[in-house]
């Protein structure tokens, strides 16, 4: 054996057992990391296991193997996507941390290739593919074909996931690519719900219950598209085809070594071309334009933090996943009311609460920079612009995503005469929760991840600190809002004109913001080091 196929080897090696040491270092943090790892480790076979019994039991009935090869057609869609949307939250499959070492590419994928069936995830999908495989499955035949096609299926589905993320990896990497990640995954999710909704009126719309036979116009047209063919050579092989489970497998193979061939080539040029992906040229016009937008803001520190502030939640991965999420969950909120025939304007009160919790954290984006700021906080004064030019922030963006949002879903619940009571409920929750953040944002701060990934929204070690400062915000809020609640159930039960909620939730949200930064500019002052203490990722 050679000198270099020994090398190799031993490289493969390693980068498995670096996967082993990730997973095992997961429990060696914090007792409430550890346990929140294991719950969900556990938590995730448990729903792995359960899928497989319940694709087991359909063995033998009419339909199974068309459901088997919709479920697999999931799980290549979401590993597909997967990369796209959480690329940062694996460490392992992020090739451009390995490209500066002296690796050959063949023994990096090899290597990253083994690694990637390590873990909990390959283990719930072995076990959701086991079950496929039973559930299409007929006889001897089956067994033995099923005994190729889980591997090669797993096989497949851990090639697709490295090979897109290494071939996306610099986009992915960059700014821009995060960008992507926010906006494809907050689509993904509409589209996964939508999907969701359809699939469930056609299983529900029988009498007879769940009706399987639905899925068959979806199956006889996946069941052509590997890797979803090798479980379908499963169903083949039973009803005695064996020709036509042969050709399925070898299709699945055939893209499993075009995927191989694919991640190789994108291994090789990471690792001997330059990365210009984050080179960015902006126009003179442009930036004219910019700075006369900021001119609008008021003189000052006030200006001077809300300009930051809005610079972080458009620039910062992290700030822009926070707010277009709160915009997202409207989004869906409301369009799910429409739907499922529950339908009312007043759902835009969600939108007032997810976008005011932006404000819960004010200190958090700042990270190791609040140093900077804490030097500058010597009085209650300089607390209050502080507080002020934050907020401003947060309500330069939330109030006009309100009043956009409060018409179209009004159009779609036909409840024109509840727009204005739902404005008014939403902006006095919205001015609620900005003012309640400003005081948990004092007494209940936290770092957020140092790695700028848009999927995580704490640093390790702090989930209880982050536990505090959501469920406090929104019981706060739910108790705080009660007079504008009040008011609202009150006119509503008697039947009167419910508009006059409008300038009574709007005065209430106003007098919160302002209240919340008077209470909390005090304590900002005396807990300034205590707060750039937490804000800081250990």
């Amino acid at each position: 054996m050679s000198a270099a196929a020994t090398d190799d080897r031993t490289v493969v090696r390693a980068l498995v057992a670096l996967k082993v040491r990730l997973l095992r270092n997961g429990l060696r943090r914090t007792p409430g990391l550890a346990a929140g790892y294991v719950a969900g480790l556990v938590i995730g076979l448990l729903f792995g296991l359960g899928g497989a019994v319940g694709l087991a039991v359909l063995h033998g009935r009419e339909g199974a193997a068309d459901a088997a090869a919709v479920l697999v057609t999931g799980l290549t869609v979401a590993w597909a996507a997967m990369p796209l949307f959480f690329f940062s939250s694996d460490e392992s499959a992020d090739p451009t941390r390995l490209t500066m070492l002296p690796l050959r590419p063949s023994a990096l994928l090899r290597g990253t290739l083994l690694g990637g069936l390590v873990g909990p995830g390959p283990l719930i999908n072995l076990l959701l593919l086991t079950g496929a495989a039973v559930a299409a499955g007929r006889g001897a035949a089956s067994a033995v074909v099923a005994v190729v096609a889980v591997p090669l299926v797993l096989l497949t589905l851990v090639a697709l996931i490295r090979a897109i993320g290494a071939g996306n990896a610099r986009m992915l990497s960059s700014r821009r690519g995060k960008d992507f990640a926010i906006f494809g995954g907050l689509l993904f999710a509409v589209l996964v719900q939508a999907g969701n909704l359809g699939l469930q009126s056609s299983l529900n719309g029988s009498d007879r219950g769940v009706d399987l036979s639905v899925l068959h116009p979806y199956a006889s047209v996946v069941r052509w598209i590997p890797p979803v063919a090798a479980i379908d050579a499963v169903r083949s092989a039973g009803e005695g085809a064996y020709p036509l489970a042969a050709g399925q497998l070898l299709l699945t193979a055939a893209l499993l070594v075009l995927l191989l061939r694919w991640w190789l080539r994108s291994l090789r040029e990471l690792m001997v071309s330059g990365d210009s992906s984050t080179l960015l040229e902006s126009s003179p016009a442009a930036s004219a334009r910019a700075e006369g937008l900021w001119r609008l803001l008021p003189a000052g520190r006030v200006g001077t933090v809300a300009q930051r502030h809005l610079r972080y939640a458009w620039r910062e991965p992290r700030a822009k996943a926070a707010v277009f999420t709160g915009i997202g969950m409207t989004a869906v909120f409301s369009v799910l009311s429409v739907v499922q025939g529950w339908g009312t304007v007043y759902v835009i009160a969600i939108g007032g609460l997810m976008l005011g919790l932006q404000a819960v954290n004010l200190f958090g984006m700042d990270g190791s920079g609040f140093w900077m700021i804490a030097a500058t906080l010597g009085s209650r004064r300089d607390a209050r612009d502080e507080l002020r030019g934050r907020v401003l922030a947060v309500l330069l963006y939330a109030v006009p995503v309100l009043l956009l949002f409060g018409p179209p879903v009004a159009a779609l619940t036909g409840d024109w005469a509840g727009l204005a009571p739902a404005l008014g409920l939403s902006l006095g929750v919205l001015g609620t929760a900005v003012g309640l953040g400003c005081v948990i944002s004092v007494y209940a701060p936290y770092a957020l991840p140092a790695d700028g990934n848009p999927m995580r929204n704490a640093a390790p070690g702090q989930n209880g600190v982050v536990m505090l400062n959501a469920f406090g915000s929104m019981v706060g809020v739910a108790v705080l809002c009660l007079p504008v609640g009040g008011l609202l159930a009150f006119l509503l039960l008697g039947h009167h004109p419910t508009w006059p909620v409008l300038p009574f939730g709007l005065l209430y949200g106003a007098a919160m913001v302002p209240l919340g930064i008077r209470v909390a500019a005090g304590p900002l002052v005396e807990r300034t080091p205590e707060i750039l203490a937490k804000v800081v990722e250990r």
